[in-house]
């Protein structure tokens, strides 16, 4: 070891508090980097492998009913690699220990096991037999859910008829992955939505499609145009009920999937960033305070015959050493991070194995980026020490040209004490240095209230969504629309206080060049079960003719009200109006067209038409209402307002936990390494000037008041300005998380603001207590022999 080297070790044992303090502000960017890059390669590497193993379809349709004889023109259209017809039904379970009923999603799959689009991956048990028309296969989400085994029976009612049928096999589906029922739910409920998949010929014989369809899955060539399938595969299937063809991206579980695999690569990008930042500057300022201090040495060794380069790798190995000290505990950090996210994803998202992998490339990539902020950071201060003239550095550093500040030159010094007007000079003589510290703490600060903002915008959803728009307690769905007399007959269910009717209609909105496929909602003006309200959280009329869209939907399509939207229907007799659009609703789940209920039965030349119905009921009956539903063959789907926010209020509050944890750990190390690096370098170069007010009567406390009241100032201008930065980034995530499937509103409460204070004051306060220590071990006689 030569005696660079041994200084070095000096150097760093020395300065060690501060050495420790960056590499944990290093560890954390590295950290983040790796848990997210890691993550994103493990989603997206098992996303992309499932998919291509079990054939997850491109393009989907769903229709009323054609022969089977149609495959062949829909395998003819040109960029169509294979096409697969199946049915598809939604109907009431009977499922053992769930007291209200379940809804199943009935999808048919050959006899014989063959490969296919969508193909099932079997995690236990078989597949079902030919011959055999009740033996079927459950999604594993639903069986976990409801603690169902292989040779157990669930009750269904298929075509009106109650079946018992036999689980053979727990599967998983790339069509599945995420498991909801569809677009406007964010969160699964696997308790009382699974998927069942059962023989083609019991399915299509029990619902007159023997030799029919009702569903058709697409995979396409390479480099076929998927617009132009779509538009030709509508083309085929109008006239047998066809409901439109949609892209695997408009598919939910995909979209849902590709949405966390987005924000996976925006925190990679993100987080990093901020606490990269942050080590670039200590390193800088750490480094620069270093080189000023050993003037003296660097000109001696130049004198020694040291060239340059030589000077320069010394001071640069110097912050090499805390970076990868920093970058050593990251990986380490970001790896348990990465494995515990990827296991989170595991509620979530079913494959048939989801692994944390940790590629060499991001070890790589991670090193790189640690690097190049130590490189940058420490760039001025080691061409600093390379440039100085031994001559020069043989001198002391010439002091500060000090001149009146602004509050003496207003002449209200009086109205400060002798340490307080210390404190105010020292701050206006280092003005670069004050907002490089200000700005790091105000980033910790932003750091927590972009975190807790995600808890405020999740529980305000709940609440807009749950308790604002939807005021049912249970929704029940037909299987086909029914006429004007189910009303009443709904109104005299067991249990029932009060209904609303409700008819669904798919459609494509038009306007202009744009389109957009939902279905029309058709509700009672006077409604209070479905409330309309707009971003002033006020309540939105329907009027008599016209449309209300959501904002979100008026966005894709680019209407104002006023404007006018051609309506296609896409069932019945396929009618096509041009509709007025009225005004606009800010719901943030999924996107929504409201029509009178009335102008749609008008619009759709029929009676009373309804396809489900909004109630509320008494809870006391609530179980006897249970039981008459799941005898009613017409019923297809029963959901509960209050199953749906408790699962969204059971996922969220996890998801929120381990998020806010991981926040405040990150923001309290960089206050803590902030402000420590603030006041030791401080202490360093005041060293002396502290030990005179000591000598000349300024007790312990006082002098600590000087340094710490320094840092107290910063941290007070830090925090409102933090909390700027930190409202500006949730805007952003705002606009990030603002897709067709959600939107998170820019929501952020006073709690908020006042736990982050807290923290921040508590990890400044920490910082201060160590700093006082040292002030305390001042060694007075020491400091005053020293050359500075």
């Amino acid at each position: 070891m030569n005696s660079l080297d041994r200084k070095l070790f000096r150097d760093l044992w020395h300065a060690r508090g501060q050495v420790i303090a960056i590499a944990l502000v290093v560890a954390c960017g590295i950290a983040s980097f790796v848990m997210a890059r890691s993550s994103y390669a493990s989603l997206t590497l098992t996303q992309t492998t499932y998919y291509n193993e079990y054939h997850f379809a491109q393009v989907f349709a769903s229709l009323k009913r054609a022969p089977e004889t149609l495959n062949e023109q829909i395998a003819d259209i040109p960029g169509v690699a294979q096409a697969q017809t199946r049915i598809v039904v939604d109907v009431t379970l009977d499922v053992p220990e769930l007291p209200e009923p379940g809804t199943g999603r009935l999808i048919s799959i050959p006899e014989q096991q063959i490969s296919m689009l969508n193909q099932p991956y079997i995690r236990k048990g078989r597949y079902i037999e030919s011959g055999r028309g009740n033996e079927v296969l459950i999604s594993e989400a639903f069986a976990k859910a409801n603690k169902l085994q292989l040779g157990n029976s669930i009750g269904a009612i298929i075509n009106g008829r109650w079946e018992q049928l036999q689980i053979v096999g727990i599967a998983l589906s790339p069509e599945y992955v995420y498991e909801v029922r569809g677009a406007g739910e964010l969160y699964p409920d696997n308790k009382r939505f699974g998927i069942i998949w059962m023989g083609r010929n019991a399915l299509g014989k029990a619902y007159d499609l023997d030799g029919a369809f009702n569903n058709v899955s697409l995979s396409l060539s390479p480099g076929a145009k998927e617009i132009e399938v779509i538009t030709q595969l509508d083309r085929l299937l109008a006239r047998y009920g066809g409901l439109g063809a949609y892209s695997r991206d408009d598919q939910v579980s995909h979209q849902i999937l590709s949405d966390e695999i987005k924000g996976l690569e925006i925190m990679a990008t993100m987080l990093p960033s901020i606490f990269l930042g942050i080590a670039a500057f200590l390193l800088h300022v750490v480094l620069s305070r270093l080189v000023g201090t050993q003037r003296e040495q660097i000109a001696v060794l130049k004198a020694f015959g040291y060239d340059n380069f030589a000077i320069g790798w010394h001071y640069l190995k110097f912050v090499l050493t805390i970076v990868t000290i920093g970058s050593f505990l990251g990986i380490l950090g970001g790896l348990w991070l990465g494995r515990g996210l990827t296991q989170i994803y595991t509620q979530f998202y079913k494959f048939p194995l989801l692994r944390f992998d940790f590629s060499p490339r991001v070890l790589a990539a991670a090193m790189i980026v640690s690097y190049s902020a130590a490189a940058i950071g420490a760039f001025m201060a080691v061409n600093k020490a390379v440039t100085l003239p031994p001559a020069q550095g043989m001198r002391p550093e010439p002091p500060s040209q000090f001149k009146p500040t602004i509050i003496e030159r207003l002449g209200l010094q009086r109205f400060f004490s002798p340490a307080g007007r210390i404190i105010l000079r020292n701050l206006e003589r280092k003005p670069i240095q004050a907002s490089l510290s200000i700005f790091g703490i105000a980033l910790a600060v932003a750091i927590l209230i972009t975190g807790n903002y995600m808890k405020d915008a999740v529980n305000y959803l709940m609440d807009f969504q749950f308790r604002q728009v939807q005021r049912e307690d249970m929704t029940i769905v037909f299987n086909e629309p029914r006429p004007s007399r189910t009303r009443y007959e709904v109104s005299n269910l067991s249990g029932v206080i009060e209904s609303e009717p409700f008819r669904l209609v798919s459609a494509r909105l038009r306007f202009e060049h744009r389109t957009y496929r939902t279905a029309l909602t058709g509700i009672e003006p006077q409604g209070e079960f479905r409330r309309l309200i707009n971003k002033n959280l006020q309540t939105v009329r329907l009027p008599h003719d016209g449309v209300v869209l959501t904002t979100k939907l008026a966005e894709i399509l680019g209407v104002e009200p006023g404007d006018r939207l051609t309506v296609e229907v896409l069932e019945a007799n396929r009618p096509v109006r041009q509709v007025k659009v009225t005004g606009l609703v800010d719901e943030l789940l999924g996107v929504q067209a409201y029509i009178n209920i009335d102008a749609l039965n008008r619009f759709m030349r029929e009676g009373q038409t309804i396809s489900g119905a909004y109630l509320t009921v008494d809870s006391s009956r609530a179980n006897q209402l249970y039981a008459e539903l799941k005898r009613i063959p017409a019923v297809t789907g029963i959901s509960t307002r209050q199953a749906s926010l408790k699962s969204f209020e059971d996922i969220s509050a996890e998801n929120l936990k381990i998020m806010t944890t991981f926040l405040v750990a990150f923001a309290c190390i960089i206050t803590v390494s902030v402000v420590y690096n603030s006041a030791r370098i401080a202490l360093s170069e005041r060293g002396r000037e502290l030990a005179s007010l000591r000598i000349i009567g300024f007790t312990k406390g006082e002098v600590a008041f000087i340094l710490l009241g320094e840092q107290a100032i910063l941290i007070a201008i830090a925090i409102p300005v933090g909390f700027l930065i930190g409202y500006g980034l949730a805007a952003l995530m705002s606009s990030a998380y603002n897709s067709e499937l959600y939107r998170l509103p820019l929501i952020i409460n006073n709690s908020t603001y006042a736990f982050t204070f807290v923290i921040v004051i508590l990890a400044a306060f920490g910082s201060g207590l160590i700093i006082r220590r040292q002030i305390n071990r001042l060694d007075l006689i020491a400091v005053l022999k020293t050359r500075e």
